[in-house]
């Protein structure tokens, strides 16, 4: 019998919790009873006020004798009755039952990997192949201004665990700091690392693969990042994914590691958590699935009768992955926290903008596209629309619930309509107990101290959170309109390596030995 995680139990936990507390603010939300107004004296057909000597007092209006009137307003909107009344209900029911189905459906694909404990299981990495040798691996580090950091992550790749790998660094004619760098490694390592030269204008990410695809020597073609922490077994784990599944594309974990850097971070390394852990399991088994930008190997002969990457796509790996589950590739995901190539989040909260905004550009560029028309099931094309959607759908959703919130307890509407913009409140604050219990898991399994103020800037950022993507997804629309699709590049500092190197690469032994330890 399996022991459950304690993710498990947590989740259990804290959605009974929510949902008590949602329970009892509902049960509370029922309006007092109306006290009878007393029967007073009239003469003349006037009411007379008592308590001024039997004057007759002054009727006033129903609207001003305290009873609730049956409007739709906030300090005097259009009653219910009217048409304009209708159609504000109308959209309240409607924004309400889009927010609830988009929470609900980030909540479901954010616990798709734990269903249950076998499956679970399932999504990790098997054995190490004893085939490994049949396949001789390709790996591109495309890297432009990328000084600090692609030393070491060229000296990492070049200790691989794997009898038959080639390691190709990309670099820019134009960068001669970073060319420096990698000849470097080129030199330490002869016979493994090599270097090409992307002589491509503008430069972007796809340019410089497609520059190296054409090049490449291997069976299997695998992409990195410059500021990429790669563990030494690897290699012989995609081998044994390949050989178990026959499988024409293996998506391995990354996993942003420096938690505590900024507020946000947090959040960020939760996210990379979440997708890489669960979502892209969900997608690999709808056989629709938005590639990974690193950690991602596809057979060479496939990525070349594809014509490579898209050059003009600021998500070449998502654009890749459709294309791809287009012509029915077989698409397998594995995620172990011991095989994670480990990253950084973004420097800054401006460089996070760029970065998201390139994303979310790059998801409309697909959209746009349209490739995913041509999927072979209608689930699958719903899927692709909504997936490519979401980075809006997501922020609209982040954005509306308080604005929800503040029409419920401010506007007056009919009960049912109060409830219902309540509604979203449920899968939100189920999501927030979820990714409290995603924090204690990741502290966990990658023995990272979490303390209990971590779940309180947890908590406190999820609004602020949701405000940047929101300013990031309004500014990739409105690059995508005015046709700005330059290469907005994400700075690294080495922050998420176990023991950064600031004076320079440290020797292939020493990263091998930091790496399994």
């Amino acid at each position: 019998m399996h022991r459950r995680s304690t993710l498990h139990v947590l989740l259990t936990v804290l959605l009974l919790g929510t949902l008590g507390v949602f329970g009892a603010s509902t049960a509370t939300a029922e309006p007092p009873e109306p006290t009878p107004s007393p029967v007073l004296p009239t003469q003349g057909g006037l009411v007379l006020d008592p308590l001024d000597g039997g004057s007759p007092a002054v009727t006033r209006p129903p609207s001003q004798t305290g009873v609730p009137s049956p409007v739709l307003d906030v300090a005097g909107g259009p009653q219910p009755t009217s048409p304009l009344g209708w159609t504000v209900l109308a959209l309240l029911v409607l924004v309400s039952a889009a927010l609830t189905a988009v929470a609900f459906t980030t909540l479901s694909w954010m616990l798709h990997a734990w269903r249950t404990p076998e499956h679970l299981l399932a999504t990790r990495f098997g054995a190490r192949s004893s085939e490994e040798r049949a396949l001789r691996f390709s790996l591109l580090v495309p890297a432009r201004h990328e000084e600090e950091v692609l030393g070491d992550t060229l000296d990492a790749l070049s200790a691989l665990h794997h009898p038959d790998v080639e390691v190709v660094a990309i670099v820019g004619d134009d960068d001669p700091g970073t060319a420096a760098v990698a000849h470097a490694a080129a030199d330490r390592h002869p016979g493994r690392v090599r270097v090409v030269v992307d002589d491509s204008v503008p430069k972007n990410k796809p340019k410089a693969l497609n520059t190296a695809l054409r090049q490449v020597t291997g069976d299997v073609v695998g992409v990195f990042d410059a500021e990429d922490e790669v563990h030494p077994d690897l290699l012989a784990h995609i081998a044994g994914r390949f050989h178990d599944t026959d499988a024409d594309i293996v998506q391995g974990g990354v996993q942003l590691m420096n938690v505590h850097t900024t507020w946000w971070s947090m959040r960020n390394c939760l996210e990379y958590y979440f997708w890489f852990r669960s979502r892209l399991h969900f997608h690999a088994g709808q056989r629709f699935i938005p590639l990974g930008g690193n950690t991602v190997f596809v057979r060479t002969d496939l990525l070349r009768e594809a014509g490579g990457w898209d050059p003009e796509c600021l998500a070449e790996d998502c654009e890749i992955g459709v294309r791809l589950s287009v012509e029915e590739a077989r698409v397998a995901v594995a995620y172990d926290p011991e095989l994670v190539t480990r990253e950084e989040t973004p420097g800054s909260l401006c460089s996070l903008v760029k970065q998201r905004t390139r994303w979310n550009q790059g998801f409309l560029q697909v959209l746009g596209k349209g490739v995913w028309r041509d999927l072979p099931t209608r689930r699958q094309r719903l899927l692709a629309r909504y997936t490519l959607s979401m980075p809006f759908l997501q922020a609209f959703t982040g954005l509306m619930i308080p604005v929800s919130l503040v029409v419920a307890l401010s506007a007056r509407v009919p009960t049912w309509v109060s409830l219902l913009t309540f509604l979203p409140l449920v899968p939100t604050l189920v999501t927030l107990a979820v990714e409290a219990a995603g924090l204690h898991e990741f502290g966990r399994v990658y023995d990272v101290r979490v303390r209990w103020r971590d779940y309180v800037v947890l908590v406190l950022g999820t609004f602020p959170y949701q405000v940047v993507l929101a300013g990031a997804a309004v500014r990739a629309v409105w690059r995508e309109r005015r046709g700005q699709r330059g290469w907005e590049k994400t700075e690294h500092a080495n922050l998420h390596r176990v023991t950064p190197s600031p004076a320079g690469p440290a020797p292939a032994s020493e990263l091998a030995a930091r790496s399994t330890s």
